[in-house]
């Protein structure tokens, strides 16, 4: 009796003891050497990167920073009144509206006041813009550089890359006045703020 009780007591022991080792991999944490993915977390507002800023039509004037120090400084000019225009007309407009003069009197235009706009044209190699032999005279060292960074800056207020090529009543622009400001040809922002200084 005891030789047939001892296989049944042998299997049910056998069974047993396979539930103790499965219940005792059940209840240890799983250790894996993969590391799930971290969930995705939106940036704050503070985190996100700001909108680049699309480039507008604008004047640019010469205003005093910390009573001192003469920055550049810019008008948009609005453009509901020219939304068919062509982009080489927007700058037209912005030209015009350069040489009247600023209306605040916080902003003043390096730029003298006889100076006329000759020609103005967009072309794929810049704008190139032609003034009136005024725009040469009078002042020193600051405000040839202060009319020059307005000239540049107003024209290439609508690409910030753009190359201005500046001539004088149909001549290119070398050396400004008798200050001896060498005038590379074409010009752009960077370079403007390479070689001057306001």
């Amino acid at each position: 009796m005891a030789q047939l009780q001892y296989p049944r007591r042998r299997f049910w022991g056998g069974l047993v003891g396979i539930a103790l080792v499965m219940g005792g991999f059940g209840c240890q944490p799983q250790q894996t050497t993969e590391t799930s993915p971290s969930p995705s977390v939106s940036p704050t507002p503070e985190q996100a990167d700001p909108p680049i800023a699309k480039p507008e039509l604008a004047v640019y004037w010469i205003a005093y920073k910390d009573q001192e120090q003469l920055v550049l400084e810019p008008t948009k000019i609005p453009v509901d009144s020219l939304e068919n225009a062509t982009s080489e007309e927007k700058l037209v407009v912005a030209f015009n509206r350069l040489l009247e003069g600023p209306a605040n009197a916080d902003k003043t235009n390096a730029i003298p006041e006889k100076t006329q706009l000759n020609s103005l044209k967009l072309q794929d190699d810049g704008v190139r813009i032609d003034l009136s032999r005024d725009f040469t005279t009078g002042g020193g060292t600051k405000s040839m550089q202060a009319r020059l960074g307005q000239i540049v800056y107003t024209a290439s207020s609508l690409d910030p890359k753009e190359a201005v090529w500046i001539s004088i009543d149909g001549e290119p622009l070398e050396v400004l006045s008798g200050e001896g400001l060498i005038i590379s040809q074409p010009m752009t922002r960077k370079e403007f703020e390479e070689n001057f200084s306001l």
